[in-house]
């Protein structure tokens, strides 16, 4: 019995399409996470206290939700 798998290869236009979705998906998490980790870096070792967080999470805080913006 003879099958017949019928997939093509995606074009050129595909693949930079989805090259450019992925770079701007990029980009628009970079800026979260530059705005997380600035407001919190701003704040003082007290406000990070009283939000249950200490100064050496902010980095993960800030990736963290830089992954679930996009």
């Amino acid at each position: 019995m003879a099958y017949l798998n019928a997939t093509t290869a995606p074009t050129l236009a595909d693949r930079f399409a989805a090259l450019m979705s992925t770079l701007e998906t990029r980009r628009k998490q970079r800026r979260v996470y530059r705005s997380t980790f600035n407001e919190l870096s701003s704040l003082s070792n007290r406000e990070l206290n009283d939000l249950g967080m200490g100064r050496s999470q902010i980095r993960g805080i800030a990736l963290e939700t830089a992954r679930n913006a996009a």
